[in-house]
């Protein structure tokens, strides 16, 4: 096969196809080749039927470079709010499209199509990754707010829908309206929450959990009032956490606000309300926030303690994970699991690479698509070896203390500042057995003309021996073995030993030695890698001063302006780590990962108590409420079709021998699942659900070298019973179905708690 194609080639295609045509009749002529044009699959036919013997790859091709010092790892986290915006979204669209099932899609009124199509379009191999030019970035960041609007409004009238206890006809116009919901609560911007709740009105929380487990999870809601009650929809008063807001999240709040909205709000929010909330497997809960009344509450309300260390070290967490913190650095030291045993000393800190712009050896620079730092050199992010931790909360001034630590009922916090420009706290939840580390990174520096940009790291070194070898996720899904400095099939010539050892990361990475491992979950597309043995490190912002000479013909400088006052971009995010006995960390990353993808999804509105539980069902099941799924089983697409089919997506979760109770065969009973249906016919389809699995060409068979026979193939469902009509997945297993029901009613019928 002669190859054609690259970017910003072949332009005037009516010139290229006559000279190939006279270069193919010029061939062919000659009788000795047969020339054609020709495709991939044509030609793999032919590779087939030429049966010869091949080399076996079990890996993939990252990281990848065009030339010795130019790897393109640097798009895995160029862009990260963009990266973050679309992965957002993606688990908000799935759980749109299952309400939007359960109400049945409205043909008149608003959808979910357009987040689909924009969410589509943001898979472009420039748009998602980050190298496409600033107004083109705009461009899909607009398609994607569009989309989400809409599918906001998909959700509040889905939602009212299931909860109207109305007879039928009910949907058509329920009694309830949601408020617009909080996608700035990350910077404790909700004007629902916040609101001074009038009368006799309570704020109602209704909480969707697009997961087909029980999950128990923690809410946290700004508000201004700390003289508030939380009850659940059985009418049990929760315990509820205060925790005073920081001065980081207040000032984001303040520029963000005024940029995205221009909104410039005088008030802030004073609190961070916490309390636990648990929601069935697709299905909803509903929780009340009143004023506390005068007698009883106060047992549930707490307010949380801040202090600052008297030790040596300082250790938090309520619950079976601890994490030990230096009073003298103000960093973290070592983590522990009381329940488990697992135990690592570990120093995390954040650091920067300075961007290369060109040197002796190559001209390359670093830019949106390529990751070349100036040396293998990372510099501190803070001057001194201190981590000093501002007590910026209200009511403490400007106190400068080493360490500020919050401790309540339900959750302990360690705020953390670094540098002027990153910030962190760390958390760790009474029932969780993580810690969440969420960052705050920006504005980055950069100096003017030529000079170096930034590429912001965190790093977290243990006393693990990991001879070299990391592991990290491929599309979120298996996880593949690393090694430093080496590849599998072929010599590695080191050239770039900090940029040529940087993998993508969509669910996460883990290391591990002969007695624990270290995992770290991420919520959104990175880049990550072990440059060490036992280190982990993760590139979470970057600011480049040049471009890179790969097509954007722009430096990757993201700022956000405020009338004529820009700043360079500043980043929010989270990720999540966890030790575990080794062997033991798969079950977490897999069931975490869920989680995270999916986070419950929450509406508001403001009304009497009283009257809302009469007019309303507080909390309801989509399956029998007497099933969950599997815990290895992950329900990732339920879709509505035309003619009121629907598509469902069944996904394993664990690669076999990944866990010795969930790497095996597990069953999904679709009856259970779509309780309130009758089901007619169910066809199983290709992955990508375009054609009927049966109708598929029978997959090529390919002589391996130095296997006699045929490898054995991968533990696999088998096909599903019509009666009992049982659903079977193998490890790593994914299969796609069009389910028909007998049209009864359009509106599910609901389990009721």
């Amino acid at each position: 096969m002669w190859t054609m194609g690259d970017d910003f080639q072949y332009q005037f295609a009516e010139s290229w196809f006559r000279q190939m045509d006279r270069l193919i009749h010029y061939v062919n002529k000659d009788g000795r080749v047969n020339a054609l044009y020709s495709t991939p699959s044509l030609y793999v036919d032919a590779k087939n039927v030429a049966n010869v013997t091949w080399p076996l790859k079990t890996h993939d091709f990252f990281p990848y470079a065009d030339r010795a010092y130019a790897y393109w790892t640097g798009y895995f986290t160029s862009r990260p709010a963009l990266k973050r915006y679309v992965r957002a979204l993606s688990g908000y669209y799935m759980a749109a499209r299952q309400l939007e099932f359960l109400v049945g899609k409205n043909s008149g009124g608003p959808n979910t199509y357009s987040l689909g199509d924009a969410l589509g379009i943001a898979q472009h191999h420039d748009a998602v990754t980050g190298t496409a030019k600033q107004h083109v970035t705009n461009d899909y960041m607009k398609r994607l707010a569009l989309g989400a609007s809409e599918a906001e409004a998909v959700v509040n009238s889905a939602l009212a829908c299931l909860m109207n206890k109305a007879p039928k006809g009910g949907c058509t116009k329920p009694a309830i309206a949601f408020s617009q919901q909080c996608s700035l609560m990350n910077i404790s911007y909700c004007p629902s929450t916040e609101e001074t709740l009038p009368g006799q009105k309570s704020l109602i929380l209704v909480a969707y959990n697009s997961l087909g487990w029980n999950r128990t999870e923690i809410i946290r809601i700004p508000v201004n009032d700390a003289g508030l009650s939380v009850e659940d929809s059985s009418g049990n008063t929760l315990d509820a956490q205060y925790i005073p807001m920081d001065n980081v999240t207040s000032n984001l709040r303040s520029f963000y606000t005024k940029a995205y909205l221009g909104i410039s709000s005088l008030q802030r929010p004073k609190y961070w309300l916490v309390f636990k909330a648990k929601v069935p497997p697709l299905g909803w809960n509903t929780f009340f926030i009143s004023k506390a009344s005068a007698q009883g509450s106060n047992n549930h309300k707490h307010s949380s303690v801040m202090l600052s260390p008297m030790n040596n070290t300082t250790e938090i967490g309520p619950g079976n994970l601890k994490m030990v913190f230096s009073s003298d650095s103000g960093r973290l030291e070592r983590m522990y699991n009381s329940r488990t045993g697992a135990d690592i000393k570990v120093d995390q800190n954040y650091f920067w690479y300075a961007s290369n712009v060109g040197d002796a050896k190559d001209p390359q620079v670093s830019g949106a698509y390529i990751f070349r730092p100036n040396g293998s050199l990372a510099y501190p992010v803070s001057s001194s070896k201190i981590c000093t931790v501002t007590s910026a909360f209200i009511g403490n001034g400007n106190v400068q203390s080493k360490l500020q630590i919050v401790r309540g009922p339900l959750i302990d916090e360690v705020h953390q500042q670094f540098s002027p420009w990153v910030a962190q706290v760390v958390r760790l939840y009474k029932e969780k057995e993580h810690a969440e580390f969420e960052f705050t990174i920006g504005p980055i520096s950069v100096g003017k003309g030529h000079l170096t940009g930034k590429e912001i790291i965190t790093r977290m070194v243990t006393d693990m021996t990991t001879a070299k070898e990391f592991y990290t996720d491929s599309n979120g899904r298996d996880f593949l073995k690393r090694v430093r400095d080496n590849r599998t099939d072929w010599h590695l010539e080191v050239n770039e030993p900090i940029a040529g050892n940087y993998y993508p990361l969509n669910l996460g990475m883990y290391i591990k030695d002969e007695k624990a491992e270290l995992s770290v979950l991420v919520d959104r597309a990175t880049g990550g890698a072990s440059i060490k043995d036992g280190e982990i490190e993760l590139m979470l912002h970057r600011r480049t001063s040049m471009d890179d000479s790969r097509g954007v013909e722009e430096s990757l400088v993201e700022t956000v302006c405020v009338n004529d006052t820009c700043a360079g971009l500043t980043i929010r995010g989270n990720y999540y780590v966890s030790i575990n006995k080794v062997g033991e960390g798969g079950r977490w990353r897999r069931e975490t990962g869920q989680e995270i993808y999916s986070p419950l999804l929450m509406a508001f509105a403001h009304e009497n108590k009283e009257k809302w539980k009469a007019s309303n069902t507080v909390k309801g099941y989509a399956m029998d409420h007497l099933y969950t799924l599997p815990q290895n089983i992950a329900l990732i697409t339920l879709e509505e079709l035309d003619l009121g089919n629907v598509l469902l997506r069944l996904a394993h979760l664990y690669e076999a021998g990944e866990d010795s109770d969930y790497s095996k065969i597990a069953k999904v009973e679709l009856k259970k699942l779509f309780s309130g249906k009758m089901i007619k016919e169910v066809t199983e389809m290709s992955l990508s659900a375009n054609q009927e699995k049966v109708k598929m060409k029978e997959k090529m068979k390919w002589k391996v070298e130095g296997e006699a026979e045929q490898p054995s193939s991968p533990l696999r469902g088998g096909p599903v019973d019509k009666s009992t009509l049982v659903v079977e997945l193998g490890p790593m297993e994914i299969r796609t179905f069009v389910v028909q029901f007998y049209q009864k009613q359009r509106r599910r019928k609901l389990f009721v708690g």
